[in-house]
C-alpha cells in the first residue's frame, strides 16, 4: 500500500514527464516562474537584432541620395545667366575706378552683345523661364527652384533703379556716392550670386541665395 501511494506521488509531479527544454519553451510565463525570466530574455536578444539591422537599413537609405541629373544641372545653371546679365548696368562705376576688372567679363561681351541685340529679351527670357520652367510640372524641383530663385533675384534687381529714378540723386553730392556704394554693392552681391549659384548648380548642390532662397520657396 505504501509503495502504491509513493508511486502515484511521483507520477504526479511534473518534473519526471515534461522535459526542462520543452518548459522553457513552450509553457506560459505564468505558469513558471523560473524559466519565464530566461525565456524572455531570449525573445528580447532574438526580437531586437532584426530590429537594429532594420533600423541601420532605414537610417542607411534616408541617407543616401540620388545624384542630379546633367540636364537639370545644365539648366539652374543657365537659369541665373538673366540676372547676371541684367546686373552688369550696376558695375559700370566699378570698371570705370579699375578698368583691369573689366578684363575679366570680357569673355563675355559676345554673349552679352547678343543678348541685347534681340528686342526685348529681358521680358521675353523672364516670361520664358518663368511660364516655361518655373510653371511646367515636367521638370524637377530642383530645376524649378532654381529658376524661380533666378527669377525671383531678377526681379528684386529692378528695384533700385526704380528707385534711382524716383529721387534722381544727380552727379554729385551725397545722394550721387550713395548712388555710386549702392550699385557697387548691388554689383558685388550679384557676381557673388551668379559664381555661387552656377558652382553649386554644376556639382547638383541646392544653392540658397540670402534674402532670396525663402521668397523662391514660397512660390514652389
Amino acid at each position: 500500500m505504501a509503495s502504491s501511494i509513493a508511486l502515484l506521488h511521483l507520477s504526479a509531479t511534473p518534473k519526471t514527464l515534461i522535459p526542462k527544454s520543452y518548459v522553457c519553451s513552450s509553457f506560459p510565463s505564468s505558469t513558471l516562474a523560473a524559466p519565464r525570466s530566461i525565456s524572455f530574455l531570449q525573445l528580447v536578444k532574438r526580437k531586437s537584432k532584426p530590429k537594429s539591422n532594420i533600423t541601420c537599413m532605414s537610417s542607411y537609405n534616408n541617407n543616401t541620395t540620388t545624384p542630379t541629373p546633367a540636364t537639370d544641372r545644365l539648366i539652374s545653371a543657365v537659369a541665373y545667366t538673366l540676372p547676371f546679365f541684367n546686373s552688369l548696368q550696376y558695375g559700370r562705376y566699378l570698371f570705370f575706378q579699375f578698368p583691369k576688372l573689366g578684363l575679366l567679363f570680357e569673355p563675355l561681351i559676345p554673349l552679352l552683345s547678343l543678348y541685347r541685340s534681340m528686342p526685348y529679351s529681358s521680358f521675353v527670357a523672364f516670361f520664358a523661364l518663368y511660364l516655361g520652367v518655373v510653371r511646367n510640372p515636367s521638370f524637377s524641383h530642383y530645376v524649378r527652384f532654381n529658376a524661380m530663385q533666378a527669377v525671383t533675384l531678377d526681379v528684386l534687381l529692378v528695384l533700385p533703379l526704380l528707385i534711382q529714378r524716383i529721387f534722381s540723386p544727380g552727379r554729385a553730392g551725397l545722394g550721387y556716392k550713395l548712388m555710386v556704394w549702392g550699385h557697387n554693392g548691388i554689383f558685388v552681391f550679384s557676381v557673388f550670386c551668379f559664381v555661387y549659384s552656377v558652382v553649386s548648380s554644376i556639382l547638383g548642390r541646392t544653392p540658397y541665395l540670402p534674402f532670396v532662397a525663402d521668397a523662391a520657396a514660397r512660390q514652389l
